[in-house]
């Protein structure tokens, strides 16, 4: 076993919560498409002052949405960050692209991505691609929503979206926020819905407000579960200690309420996640998506997990999931905030070749865009990159089946040499097979032996000694 001074990571290797470590990810929105999750996220990175110091996060910096996907909600493939907003964004018009939110809908016998996102506090953007990982396009080159669309001049956040595709084919759209003064905290008016127009990119009349949404905050959901439309949100701060009257949610809470119509009228339901602080001691805002997948509900929401491993309090948030269970009349239970995270839905096939950007766990590595599409777009199809001595990947419940393997093949490049230790369930454990990397310009295979009968499952671990190289993807041979 190489003696090898392993980089730390952000969470434990038995925490599949924050699902993302190697960025921060905030305000997740989730979609499903061709047996996977998909999830997008506010693209939260360090702000420093003069010195190099780490300022406490104000949200002006960003300008791109993180995008992963999964098929077991543990094993997550990085797809880079849509370059959204700002000049350097695909809407250049714009300075931020906060709270993203996606779906998709058939168009002319294909399906179409669209990606909403608040440029700050001011409006909706949208975004359109062929594939849920782009690249996208500003199909409209301005602001889906303004200050100027009917409805929202008085909305004082407008932001937050939130898009629902009914069963019917028809789409909606939700947002707002904010409080327009301290007497109207406990029912502020601010949150607006607009039927879509069938290309998506457009509103089909205008908005209207969507009513008595008591101390709202800020961050729009909407799920259509057990027939119910559910519209959920995050209350604001001026909830009086003890709880709302009468309905009983705190501070930062996500609330639910329910209707039997897309554009409500709406009742209360109940709070169903307390914000963060009340499940890991450092709170702010609270923000969520739920999704149905593979039979099952989930919510996703942002904890500060990631930068307190980092030794960082200053606001910088990461994507959490957890289940969702109901009570026998359907109503959605307390959901409860852990670091544990969600079970893995399934097995990884290490028969097929397995993308190196897909893992469960990492330390000391970064992501690259790969192939002409995606370099020019700046996201796409990713590549490992940036790892020295002591950088590590774990990739969770690999399933080597029955016959075991002869030997692991990797694809790797660079202008340097290196080594990288395979190891099984520990990463300080012994080295069960060792690939020789050679500098190369392009992408070429690696072989390596087990020196070990692998069969059933296990978790993978690849530790990178040396620097100057990148790593694609890989696959096991029977």
């Amino acid at each position: 076993m190489a003696n090898i001074e392993l980089k730390k990571c952000l969470k434990g290797f038995n925490e599949h919560n924050p699902v993302m470590t190697h960025n921060f990810g905030a305000d997740p929105y989730a979609i499903t498409y061709n047996g996977r999750v998909y999830l997008y996220m506010t693209g939260d990175d360090f702000i420093y002052d003069e010195s190099g110091n780490i300022k406490e996060n104000n949200y002006s910096n960003i300008w791109q949405i993180r995008v992963v996907s999964s098929d077991d909600l543990v094993n997550w493939t990085d797809h880079g960050s849509v370059y959204a907003a700002s000049d350097k964004g695909h809407a250049s018009w714009g300075n931020n692209s906060w709270a993203p939110a996606a779906t998709y809908k058939i168009i002319d016998g294909k399906p179409k991505f669209f990606l909403y996102f608040a440029n700050s506090g001011n409006g909706i953007a949208v975004l359109s691609a062929d594939s849920p990982v782009g690249p996208f396009t500003d199909p409209i080159n301005g602001p889906l929503i303004s200050r100027a669309t009917p409805t929202c001049a008085e909305v004082t956040w407008l932001f937050d979206p939130a898009v629902l595709m009914d069963d019917d084919g028809k789409a909606y759209i939700y947002f707002g926020g904010g409080v327009p003064s301290p007497d109207k905290a406990s029912n502020p008016g601010t949150a607006r819905v607009a039927k879509l127009a069938d290309d998506m990119i457009s509103l089909d009349g205008d908005p209207v407000a969507i009513e008595n949404v008591a101390y709202l905050f800020e961050d729009s959901g909407i799920n259509k579960i057990n027939g119910k439309y559910i519209y959920s949100y995050c209350s604001n701060f001026n909830v009086p200690e003890g709880g709302a009257p009468g309905m009983g949610f705190d501070c930062g809470e996500i609330i639910t309420m329910v209707s039997d119509a897309p554009m409500g009228p709406f009742e209360y339901k109940s709070g169903v996640l307390k914000n963060p602080s009340f499940f890991f001691g450092r709170g702010g805002n609270n923000h969520h998506c739920m999704f149905e997948f593979e039979g099952k509900w989930y919510m996703s929401y942002h904890a500060r997990l990631a930068e307190e491993k980092m030794g960082v309090d200053a606001g910088y948030r990461s994507t959490n999931i957890d289940e969702i269970n109901f009570d026998e009349n359907g109503d959605i239970l307390p959901i409860k905030g852990t670091r544990e995270g969600v079970k893995q839905l399934k097995n990884v096939d290490p028969k097929r070749e397995i993308a190196a950007v897909t893992m469960a766990n990492q330390a000391g590595i970064d992501v690259a865009p790969y192939g002409k599409e995606s370099e020019e777009a700046g996201y796409g199809n990713m590549i490992l990159t940036g790892m020295t001595t002591g950088s590590w990947t774990m990739v969770s419940g690999v399933d080597f089946g029955s016959a075991a393997p002869k030997n692991i093949e990797g694809y790797f490049r660079g202008v340097n040499d290196g080594t990288v230790h395979v190891r099984i369930d520990a990463i300080d454990g012994d080295d069960v097979a060792v690939i020789n990397v050679k500098a190369a310009e392009n992408f070429i295979a690696a072989h390596a032996d087990f020196n070990k009968s692998i069969t059933g499952v296990h978790d993978v671990f690849f530790v990178f000694e040396g620097e100057g190289y990148q790593f694609e993807k890989w696959c096991v041979e029977v």
